[in-house]
């Protein structure tokens, strides 16, 4: 019985059908990201060019049909016949893998397309592409559709001043990609990259409304860098540049590369950024890993002539030196060793190498020449080295600290009374305040759904204590394990200590209780700043809710009515008539189950609303409890006239 796997089993396939069978080989997936890369390699050629010295401007145009049309304004690409392959060059450039102008470095010395690759890949997995090449004094028009070309090529002779160029129009196939849809900002993002990288290369963006983007710096990394530090640099900014000829093995051939970097320190921003031969090196590579073991040393070595290090204290990582330095490199060279065909890191060890030693020298001689700006970064590293070695420490505490389950925290966390459903969607969790609120609140709820947590006494202001300080305190700590849903942290310094998930959360909705008074009103504050600053989710979500105290009881024939307001008090009073008592509502403590059921844990006949996200929220987190003191003075001095009253009362 044959087992269908024999010698006629064996085939080879074409380009085209190589790329449309497995086009995640050659453009890194078969996604959107897969799809997005046809147009960088298109754009590199152009890009390609323009460090060969021809051509300042390029156009990309993303129409609503998801195609995509660049343009340059360079030599043209040669598609006319060629003796020496005994084919048209379009053939070879748009048909055929492998095949190119840049093996050679005659033709590019720093090209970022290498393998002859990027426009067959592009045409090949096209639904149709359209070409049009201007050169020689002709223009050549191409027509594809689905990677073979229709008809033949079109060749016409033009005047000598028409602008020479490449236009290549095309959309990539839903046969081939899982989608062609692409956000704006990838193409704005990469444009912007490249635009850092080709110093005086202009780039022109027309999106799918027909509105016009241009990216241009006319001093490359050095304006890039200016841009991201937000003039916020506590140095100034250091740019070294270089040429180099190596090789990577003894065995193999030289090349020739060019380095530039520049750099500077920053409290509150960081980068570290590698572009290769005009290509954004997401991963980094060889560029990253010099920059990492130079900094490291040199500023470890720096430590240490100073006298900075304690006596058995761990040398500083590089961690400790890029929370606060920003960085960019732009190397090029005339081989380059891709990680593959998306060319989102390199490999070459000679540039690692020469790069690293490079860096070394030159930082020692920087750190000489400039010893104030040399005991700034020493004091700035030795500070984020001390803050991550606390914060590493706070985490370990809290995350010991907040292991446990609901359902065995019952009997371990002081004034929790749980409720008996475990269904996440109907489980509520109401704060309330002070102990003496517990027992008439657990009598007066429904016990399948609702569980209480009574607040001992008032928590820390979060938004002002360091999170160590956060995190010793019991209540606050207590309530973290009740959630279960971690914590949101946003300082860099602390960010792993971050281990927020809201599908973690124990319950549907967290109710806030507190007395209708001076007291009540500060641990709201004080409960919605810890919200805000360990689990902004929540509020987001909408999963916090505030349930308001009653303000009156009025009394009529033994029967109780609530106000939450002077208004609605004189409204009821009005309504009912005489013989009403009028007294203020007791504090949470003093009502009976009943009623408490009626105001504060039925949903039917309580006052509530939900925390929402409001886009001054910050400001005013900042300003009532921040270190904002002035712009405090100034709200306290236009506005104290409003709650007087109230006090006083």
């Amino acid at each position: 019985m044959s087992n269908g796997y024999g010698n006629d089993s064996i085939r080879s396939l074409s380009d085209r059908e190589a790329v449309r069978m497995r086009v995640a080989t050659y453009a890194g997936g078969n996604d959107k990201h897969g799809a997005f890369t046809t147009a960088r390699e298109i754009l590199s050629n152009s890009t390609d060019e323009f460090k060969a010295g021809h051509g300042n401007e390029i156009t990309i145009q993303y129409f609503k049909d998801s195609s995509i049309k660049v343009s340059d304004k360079a030599r043209g690409c040669p598609v006319d016949w060629n003796e020496a392959e005994g084919k048209y060059n379009y053939e070879l450039i748009y048909l055929s893998l492998n095949a190119g102008g840049k093996y050679s470095q005659d033709s590019y010395e720093y090209a970022l397309g290498l393998n002859g690759i990027g426009s067959a890949l592009t045409i090949l997995s096209s639904e149709f592409a359209f070409v049009e090449v201007i050169r020689d004094g002709y223009k050549y028009n191409l027509e594809f559709k689905k990677g073979e070309l229709v008809g033949e090529m079109k060749k016409e002779q033009v005047s000598d001043d028409v602008q020479t160029g490449t236009s290549i129009h095309w959309r990539p196939d839903l046969e081939v990609f899982l989608e062609n849809n692409f956000p704006e900002e990838w193409f704005t993002e990469y444009l912007e990259q490249q635009a850092i990288v080709n110093k005086g290369l202009k780039f022109i963006f027309i999106n799918q409304t027909e509105e016009y983007q241009e990216f241009y710096y006319e001093n490359g990394i050095i304006d890039y860098l200016n841009k991201i530090n937000e003039n916020k640099n506590f140095t100034e900014i250091v740019y070294f540049e270089s040429e180099a000829t190596g090789k990577d093995r003894d065995d193999k051939p030289e090349y020739r590369s060019k380095y530039q970097i520049a750099f500077c320190f920053n409290n509150e921003i960081n980068a570290l950024e590698s572009y290769h031969n005009s290509s954004f090196l997401k991963h980094g590579g060889s560029p990253h890993n010099a920059i990492k073991n130079a900094f490291t040393y040199a500023i470890d070595q720096l430590i240490k002539s100073k006298g900075k290090y304690t006596k058995n204290e761990k040398k500083i990582s590089f961690d400790h030196i890029s929370d606060s330095l920003v960085i960019v490199t732009n190397t090029y060279s005339t081989e380059t060793s891709y990680q593959n065909q998306t060319k989102f890191a390199i490999t070459n060890k000679f540039i690692q190498d020469y790069l690293t030693k490079y860096l070394k020298d030159q930082l020692e001689i920087y750190f000489i020449e400039n010893p104030l700006e040399a005991d700034k970064i020493v004091e700035q590293v030795l500070i984020n080295k001390h803050s991550s070695e606390k914060a590493e420490k706070t985490r370990l505490d809290v995350k010991k600290k907040l292991q446990g389950t609901v359902n065995n925290l019952t009997g371990r966390i002081d004034g929790f009374v749980n409720c008996r459903s475990k269904d996440v969607t109907k489980r509520q969790l109401t704060l309330v305040e002070g102990k003496s609120a517990l027992g008439s609140t657990k009598q007066g709820r429904d016990a399948e759904i609702q569980a209480i947590y009574a607040l001992r006494g008032k928590i820390l202001n979060c938004l002002k204590a360091d999170y160590d300080k956060i995190f010793k305190n019991d209540i606050i700590v207590d309530l973290l394990k009740l959630l279960g849903c971690g914590v949101e942290i946003k300082s860099k310094h602390n960010k792993d200590l971050n281990n927020f998930d809201i599908n973690n959360l124990k319950w549907k909705e967290i109710n806030i209780v507190v007395d209708s008074d001076i007291d009540g009103g500060h641990i709201l504050t004080l409960l919605l700043t810890m919200f805000y600053r360990l689990t902004p989710t929540l509020i987001r979500e909408g999963r916090i809710n505030v349930i308001e105290s009653p303000l009156y009881e009025i009394v009529h024939n033994d029967k109780s009515y609530f106000a939450h307001s002077d208004a609605k008090k004189d409204s009821i009073v009005k309504e009912l008539g005489n013989n009403v008592v009028i007294q203020r509502s007791k504090g949470l403590g003093e009502n009976t189950p009943e009623m408490m059921w009626e105001t504060t844990m039925n949903p039917l006949t309580r006052k509530q609303y939900t925390v929402t996200e409001d886009e001054l929220q910050e400001k005013y987190f900042d300003l009532f409890l921040g270190d904002n003191l002035t712009d405090r003075k100034g709200y306290i001095e236009d506005h104290l006239h409003e709650y007087l009253e109230e006090a006083l009362d």
